[in-house]
């Protein structure tokens, strides 16, 4: 939720009023760590890191509620499982990995999980359910859509779209980026 657009802590405390749920991604997890080092008496970075600024800005209310935000949310009612970047499967859920559940975007052919975006080697085509994953963190390859993950990432930051995904009947709602908040930097491995 923060990090990726223009006032990450109206973000925050609009999802916190309205009784929002959600998984904790990579900066969230990054202004959780910024905000426990100033708890710590930590300096602040010589370079200025967005991060920090905004573990500095959040409210009490806020920051409690972006500590609760789980790795993963399981939903038995809808079938469907809710991570930031991704699972591995064949792992347990309870055994999967936090780090790689917020940053994974590929597994390469020898097992090697990694968060670098390499073309042929997603992780979501091998996950095998039977609940279906729907998660984010993958700009790159936009859209994705396999029998039992869905990526919704279609870079709105970055100009691009806002997808959305109804459940149960996995319908697909997508409305474009009002403007380019970010300049995207793509970085491919092959």
């Amino acid at each position: 939720l923060v990090s990726k657009g223009p006032d990450s802590l109206s973000v925050v405390q609009m999802a916190r009023e309205m009784g929002a749920i959600g998984v904790r991604g990579n900066h969230d997890f990054e202004v959780i760590r910024w905000h426990q080092a100033i708890k710590s008496g930590a300096d602040p970075p010589v370079i200025g890191s967005e991060h920090f600024y905004i573990a500095s800005g959040l409210s009490k209310a806020d920051l409690r509620w972006m500590y609760s935000l789980p790795w993963y949310i399981s939903s038995k009612e809808l079938g469907a499982l809710f991570v930031h970047a991704g699972f591995v499967s064949g792992i347990r859920l309870a055994k999967q990995n936090p780090r790689l559940m917020m940053n994974m975007r590929s597994i390469l052919p020898d097992g090697t999980v990694t968060s670098k975006f390499f073309n042929n080697w997603p992780w979501a085509r091998l996950w095998d359910g039977p609940q279906t994953v729907l998660f984010g963190h993958d700009a790159d390859r936009g859209l994705q859509q396999y029998e039992h993950a869905i990526g919704l990432d279609t870079g709105c930051v970055y100009g691009g779209r806002l997808t959305a995904c109804l459940l149960p009947e996995k319908r697909l709602v997508s409305v474009g980026a009002k403007k380019e908040y970010f300049q995207y930097r793509r970085k491919h491995f092959d």
